[in-house]
């Protein structure tokens, strides 16, 4: 399997050796220079503009083109009026639109491809995303299967295998929630549901060409997914900054973010109408994604994408509990976590976070977590599988270190029951 960085822009190769004794596979990167991305060109991509601030979603206006498909999940854009406004707009521009809605909070390999179907049969000169980040992320996939009808799922879930985009149409991420940056990144998650596994989807090309952040949007969010949201937020934040893909020109974004988070996060949770919190966090999730889309993550998605495919807690929720976990495994090997608490003066970055996920009914493990059922006996007959298969992650390749399979395990462990990290 080839795995592409898009921070060093290296193509990485990447084949599994058995070990007869522990019957885990262990990971080999055969690449022409070092781990870290050390080389004299790189680059740092984000959509071309952003719009943002109050009264933003109005740009729709001043689009140029024939025909968008707008793509949503849910009721909620529905509900109170987001969809119909950015039809109208996209209207007075005079562009055509259809809506392609029913977006599940995991979008499934069916939901892309069946997208991809319906845009092909219309014919869009734009893309238009509006929701949450499943909406936005199912709409990336979509527009590749609508640029190359040709191509199965299989065909893109190797990082670096998507060919190009933009040859139909352009794309515009408008997002709801103060979360994902799905507007920001070259990101998708794309669930198996067969198999149970949520696949990250890698391509630079998938980066909108615009992003839309309009504040009025996310004040719609109820309490507890103004919480996992945000959340979400911090742990792109912090996996960034620690990732080995990380450079001076992604670290300022990832520090701003978290200190946007704790200074926002729980003002928006308590307030939801404040205004000004609610701005702030939209900005801390595009920071945090113009961060985490160069830098990449670490072992807290490789493992909330693969408990969220087993269990289907929400993706927010699972960062949330396994941040600290991850943070007391990586700060054996990473310095940078100290960097954040001198820049931040921050006592304890992990403490911090602990406690901010307390004010917000947050679980400290997975055990007590009432949101999914996560019966201790699934959870002991999955876990070998779940920690192979987070091992395997693309986005374990850049977390501090060298962790192993049975390293990802004893997270697992130590999550579940809320013990102290080894």
């Amino acid at each position: 399997m080839q795995y592409f960085c898009f921070s060093c822009k290296s193509l990485y190769i990447l084949y599994y050796t058995l070990n007869t004794i522990n019957k885990y596979r262990y990971l080999v990167l055969i690449q022409k220079t070092p781990r870290r991305c050390v080389m004299s060109t790189m680059s740092f991509s984000i959509p071309r503009t952003i719009y943002y601030g109050e009264g933003s979603l109005e740009k729709l206006s001043l689009l140029k083109g024939k025909r968008a498909a707008i793509v949503t999940g849910g009721n909620s854009m529905k509900k109170f009026g987001f969809l119909d406004q950015a039809a109208a707009l996209l209207q007075k521009a005079g562009i055509e639109s259809i809506i392609i809605d029913g977006v599940e909070p995991n979008p499934s390999v069916e939901t892309v491809v069946k997208g991809g179907k319906a845009m092909l049969d219309f014919g869009p000169d734009w893309i238009v995303a509006i929701g949450g980040g499943s909406a936005l992320d199912a709409a990336k996939v979509m527009w590749c299967f609508y640029e190359h009808p040709e191509l199965s799922f299989e065909d893109i879930i190797t990082p670096g295998s998507m060919p190009s985009l933009r040859n139909k149409a352009q794309f515009i991420a408008i997002p709801s929630t103060s979360g994902t940056a799905s507007e920001i990144t070259a990101f998708s998650v794309i669930t198996d549901t067969a198999k149970h596994i949520k696949y990250p989807i890698v391509a630079a090309d998938m980066v909108p060409d615009i992003a839309i952040l309009d504040p009025a949007l996310p004040m719609t969010m109820p309490k507890h997914i103004t919480a996992n949201t945000g959340m979400d937020v911090m742990a792109h934040a912090v996996e960034a900054l620690a990732s080995t893909a990380a450079t001076a020109f992604t670290d300022p974004y990832a520090v701003q973010a978290i200190k946007m988070v704790l200074q926002s996060l729980p003002v928006a949770y308590a307030e939801p109408k404040n205004l000004a919190a609610r701005e702030a966090m939209h900005e801390a999730s595009a920071l945090a994604g113009m961060a985490f889309t160069n830098a990449s993550l670490g072992l807290v998605h490789s493992m909330a994408h693969k408990i969220g495919g087993e269990f289907g807690v929400t993706h927010g929720l699972a960062n949330a509990i396994l941040l600290p976990y991850v943070i007391a495994y990586n700060r054996k090997v990473s310095d940078k976590y100290a960097y954040a608490e001198k820049m931040l003066g921050l006592a304890d970055l992990s403490k911090a976070i602990e406690e901010m996920n307390r004010k917000m009914d947050i679980p400290s493990c997975f055990k007590d977590c009432t949101e999914v059922d996560f019966n201790e006996a699934k959870f002991k007959e999955v876990l070998d599988r779940m920690s192979e298969h987070a091992w395997e992650d693309p986005c374990t390749l850049t977390n501090p270190g060298k962790p192993t399979a049975l390293d990802v395990k004893m997270l697992f462990e130590a999550a579940y029951y809320g013990k102290a990290v080894e």
